[in-house]
């Protein structure tokens, strides 16, 4: 064999040397494709983790893109030189949340659904929080996520009101409609299989657009038709935990907020529910269903019966408390006229105190106040037009709040709804950051000058 340009003949070691470095070459460029896109590794794993709810065996397609995203920002921060996992003072109640839970798991005998709610629960958010902080650094990344949010809650609207009017030939992914699964299928639970998470996804992401609104990122009839249509989305669900928290959130937006324009925006959204509400009343089998659901007490008489058994259980280990998902198998046992072998809490602050103790309970409103205290936090003036904004900071506490009631009244082990959270949360600590941990190489004179302005 001969080179071009040359009579010698190559040596048979430089052309195995070529060829492995060539194999090399081509096995290494998914790596680099993946260390070269990061945001797309973020949005992919929230677009998994909304489409495969926990306990609907999907191919683990949720973990694929999770762990790829991992790998990828963790072989970006390496090339980079920055530093992986910065600590910031949410850290530490998230680290030992996530401790406590996983000596409860390493303490019972292997099950799969039970690491499956260690990783939704503690370490899904642990781990999106401080990724987040190292993905979204520029504010182009930050409006891509913005645009994700808006794309993701049209679709969400979409297929609640879709579900609505019986339209469900229009609904997919097609397992929302399964029976089988998940719960709520009376209702427009969309694709988390469950009406009070589909809301809080919902009204959380309601509040991103009326944010991208402000903003300028949305108007028009598309801006028109994604406002107008939350409210019928919100009504849809059929869940009244997630009626109120909606037109308490809108309420604080009405009154409690500075901004003229928002308050006029959240009055017209107001407006459209009533109006909404009010066309879902004239249909008799709409009426029907809205009549039943506002007069059921069999929920209440439930929640009544768990919650009474749930402090008895908390009373009887009240320090070391009961372990991961060890309360559905006791809650039955302690939990008189109920046939089911495991009964659900339906409160996040219940669960927490009967399976962590005092102490987990404690860890967990540490880390409320820490991500409640991201709102104080300064905005750099080269970024007050940004994503992360006076706005954004003003209307962070009104998120919280909408996760906040809502726990009290369901369990939050969904993916999605923490991820969503916790990556924002995420983005809100990194802000708040020195410039010298902020900085990355081949940054511009101005991104610098943005970064040196956050400190």
């Amino acid at each position: 064999m001969t080179s071009p340009g040359s009579g010698r003949m190559r040596s048979p070691v430089a052309w195995a040397s070529e060829a492995a470095w060539d194999g090399m070459g081509m096995g290494l460029r998914p790596l680099h494709a993946m260390v070269a896109a990061p945001t797309a590794l973020f949005l992919m794993a929230l677009t998994a983790m909304l489409l495969r709810h926990p306990d609907v065996p999907f191919y683990e397609i949720d973990r694929v893109a999770f762990a790829l995203l991992v790998v990828g920002v963790a072989v970006r921060a390496v090339v980079k030189r920055d530093q992986l996992l910065v600590v910031e003072r949410a850290t530490w109640p998230m680290i030992g949340l996530t401790l406590l839970a996983v000596a409860s798991v390493i303490a019972q005998p292997f099950d799969n659904q039970t690491w499956c709610l260690l990783a939704a629960k503690f370490i899904v958010p642990f781990a999106l929080f401080h990724l987040a902080g190292l993905v979204f650094r520029e504010e182009r990344r930050l409006r891509q996520f913005e645009m994700f949010s808006l794309v993701v809650l049209a679709y969400l609207c979409f297929t609640a009101i879709a579900f609505l009017v019986g339209a469900k030939s229009l609904i997919f992914p097609r397992f929302i409609l399964d029976e089988g699964l998940g719960y709520h299928v009376d209702r427009a639970r969309g694709p988390l299989l469950q009406a009070v998470a589909n809301g809080v996804s919902l009204n959380m992401l309601g509040v991103l657009a009326l944010h991208a609104f402000l903003r300028g990122r949305i108007r028009g009839l598309s801006a028109a038709v994604l406002l107008g249509s939350l409210p019928v989305a919100i009504l849809a669900t059929m869940t009244r935990a997630v009626w109120l928290s909606f037109a308490v959130s809108v309420m604080v937006l009405i009154f409690r907020a500075h901004n003229r324009r928002l308050r006029l925006i959240c009055v017209g959204v107001a407006i459209v529910g009533a109006l909404g509400l009010l066309v879902a009343l004239s249909f008799d089998d709409q009426r029907r269903a809205l009549t039943e659901r506002l007069k059921e007490s069999g929920p209440l008489d439930f929640r009544r019966a768990v919650y009474t058994a749930g402090w008895e259980m908390f009373l009887e280990k009240p320090l070391t408390g009961w372990g991961i998902n060890q309360m559905p198998a006791e809650l039955a046992r302690h939990v008189s006229g109920y046939k089911e072998k495991e009964l659900y809490p339906h409160n996040t602050y219940l669960e927490l105190l009967v399976e962590h103790g005092v102490f987990g309970l404690a860890l967990y409103a540490w880390l409320m106040w820490e991500l409640w205290r991201l709102a104080r936090g300064q905005v750099p003036r080269t970024e007050r037009g940004g994503f992360l904004n006076r706005q954004f900071h003003a209307m962070w506490p009104v998120m919280l709040g909408i996760y906040w009631v809502n726990a009290a009244l369901v369990v939050m082990n969904y993916q999605f709804v923490n991820g969503l959270l916790f990556s924002m949360a995420g983005m809100l600590a990194a802000q708040q950051r020195p410039a010298a941990n902020e900085l990355e190489p081949g940054l511009s004179l101005s991104a610098r000058g943005v970064r040196g302005a956050a400190a």
